[in-house]
């Protein structure tokens, strides 16, 4: 079994958290606190969700399936952002690749483990 801090997955979400971190530094407090709060932490719990469906082999599926659904909340919470103008439009498309990585290695993960 490869370590999850391995895992390209686990990399790409790592990332996106970095990422999200840089971008939160200059927006105002009214979305800091509230709309980037969720966003971040939804983020901290889907890198805790990849990180379970790689050690327990038992509960590998359904942990899965938990970092799918915040990967489509992220999406939201994502495209939220662009239309209350939060984001620009470029650094919108930048976060919305890297999400949908996610979501693709997610599948791809999912597809795997059910083929077994």
């Amino acid at each position: 079994m490869t370590t999850y801090d391995n895992l390209p997955l686990y990399k790409t979400s790592y990332d996106l958290l970095l990422q999200i971190f840089e971008i939160v530094k200059k927006f105002e407090k009214q979305y800091k606190y509230t709309l980037w709060d969720k966003i971040k932490n939804e983020i901290i719990d889907l890198i805790t969700s990849v990180y379970r469906a790689n050690s327990s082999f038992d509960e590998r599926l359904k942990n899965i399936k938990k970092a799918r659904e915040q990967v489509e909340v992220l999406k939201l919470y994502v495209r939220l952002s662009k239309d209350l103008k939060i984001l620009s439009i470029q650094k919108f498309a930048d976060l919305s690749v890297n999400v949908e990585s996610l979501s693709k290695q997610l599948f791809s993960w999912e597809k795997s483990i059910c083929k077994k």
